[in-house]
Order: C-alpha cells, then sequence, then structure tokens
C-alpha cells in the first residue's frame, strides 16, 4: 500500500509522486538558474522535511536557552537563494546558499527516501555543522589572499574560478568521513550517549561545548584543505597521499 508524504502544505500520494515533483523543478532550470519564489517555497519546506523526519530523544532536544546559546555568538543564518547548479559528470543539484557565505548541495532523493537518522548519521552531522565558520573563514582568507578581479585558480585544474564555483575540500585520505571516525576513536565515544542542540537553521550541535571545541582542535590538526571546483570535490585526483604538500591549506 502506497504511503502519503506530506511536505510543507503540499501531500503527495506516494514518495515516487514527490520525487517527480521535486524532479521536474530540477529539470526546469537551467545550470546557474536562481529558483522563483514559489519553486523556492517547496525546496525550504523540504529542508524543513529533511530536519524533521528524525526524531531526536528527548533528552536530545534543545530548551530555549540551550538551543540560543550557540547563536549568540553570531549573526543568524538565512537562506538567501537556491539555484540548480552543475555537479560530476555534468549532472544537475539544487545549492542552497545562506547569507553566512555558506553554500551546500542538497538532493531531494535522499531526502525523501532517507530512513530514520541513526545515531551515527547524527553525530557526524553535528561535526559537520561544527566546522562550516572555519571553512568559510579559510575560503575568504584564500580569495583575499590570490583573487584578482574576483578569480582565484582552483587547486587542482589552475582554472580561474569566482567564489561561487569553489569549495574547500578535504584531501585523500583524511576525507571529513575518515577525520571524524577516527576522532570517535580516539576519543573512545559513544555515540548513543551523545546529546544535541540545534540553532536557527535547525543545524545538530554537539551540547556539550568541550566536545564541540575537541572535534574543532582535531580537524584543525588533521586537515590538509584545497580550495577546489565545485564538480571536481568528489574527484580529487591524485590525491591520494598522506604526505601534507605546500599547496594545502590549514586552519589557523
Amino acid at each position: 500500500m502506497k504511503q502519503k508524504i506530506k511536505i510543507g502544505n503540499k501531500e503527495y500520494e506516494s514518495k515516487k509522486n514527490a520525487l517527480n515533483h521535486y524532479k521536474q523543478i530540477l529539470n526546469s532550470y537551467q545550470f546557474g538558474e536562481i529558483l522563483n519564489a514559489n519553486d523556492f517555497d517547496d525546496l525550504f519546506y523540504l529542508l524543513v522535511f529533511d530536519y524533521s523526519h528524525h526524531q531526536i530523544d528527548n533528552k536530545n532536544e534543545s530548551n530555549n536557552t540551550e538551543a540560543t546559546a550557540i547563536e549568540d555568538k553570531q549573526i543568524i543564518p538565512i537562506i538567501v537563494e537556491i539555484k540548480v547548479t552543475k555537479v560530476q559528470f555534468d549532472t544537475k543539484c539544487f545549492e542552497v546558499i545562506w547569507s553566512d557565505n555558506f553554500s551546500e548541495y542538497i538532493s531531494y532523493i535522499s531526502i525523501i527516501n532517507r530512513p530514520k537518522y541513526s545515531a551515527d548519521i547524527i553525530f557526524s552531522k553535528a561535526c559537520r555543522n561544527a566546522i562550516q565558520d572555519d571553512l568559510i573563514k579559510l575560503k575568504q582568507s584564500y580569495f583575499k589572499n590570490n583573487a584578482v578581479d574576483g578569480y582565484v585558480k582552483c587547486q587542482e585544474t589552475s582554472e580561474k574560478c569566482s567564489w561561487d564555483d569553489l569549495v574547500v575540500d578535504h584531501r585523500q585520505p583524511n576525507t571529513l568521513s575518515m577525520i571524524i571516525e577516527r576522532f570517535k576513536e580516539v576519543k573512545s565515544i559513544d555515540i548513543n550517549c551523545i546529546e544535541y542542540v540545534t540553532n536557527m537553521k535547525n543545524q545538530l550541535f554537539f551540547k556539550d561545548e568541550n566536545l564541540l571545541y575537541e572535534f574543532i582542535n582535531y580537524h584543525k590538526l588533521k586537515a590538509n584543505l584545497r580550495i577546489v571546483k565545485k564538480e571536481n570535490n568528489s574527484k580529487r585526483t591524485g590525491m591520494a597521499r598522506v604526505k601534507q604538500t605546500s599547496k594545502d591549506l590549514k586552519i589557523l
């Protein structure tokens, strides 16, 4: 029996119908085009659906004081725009751009088909969110030091690219996933005992600030980073070396 699914104020007869709706939106735009108001709303509600799809235990839900503790330290970012962008193999993907210059790809297929989050996935999300400020500052610093007429060279292809064309990439083998796994091992972390809070972007953070900053510092130590074209982000051609090179960027 097909199960209905509700995203925002729209109800779909099945997941397949919901997938077809977002596929039609994606295919109706050319690379680089910004979503119109109606399609923006549908993607916004998909993001809300993404974060509400999993249930965090009551002990992990944030109260007003705890949830705003992180936000008190910075301006609360908002979604500036959502556009269709080119990723690997010239395929289309939705890209969400926030007011703090952070952007992220989202997969409507993964969001709609995603089962309830496991403790491992939730922990990884919190780790990724913990370092976003560092990654943004690194990218800003690279542009400040290297930009000519608003363009810098991709560190893999040497092609001149704009801010929107580039992302911060973790060079293999120390991918972010590997750094997170190693961090759990080194700290002997029981992921089933971790508590979380959320910010105004519905992003998960560790409730324990000591754990938050421990991961931030561990990531600084282990990550070798490059500024590369988005479509090359998953390729990392020739980067599977352990030894740090002169081109690698480090968070200070």
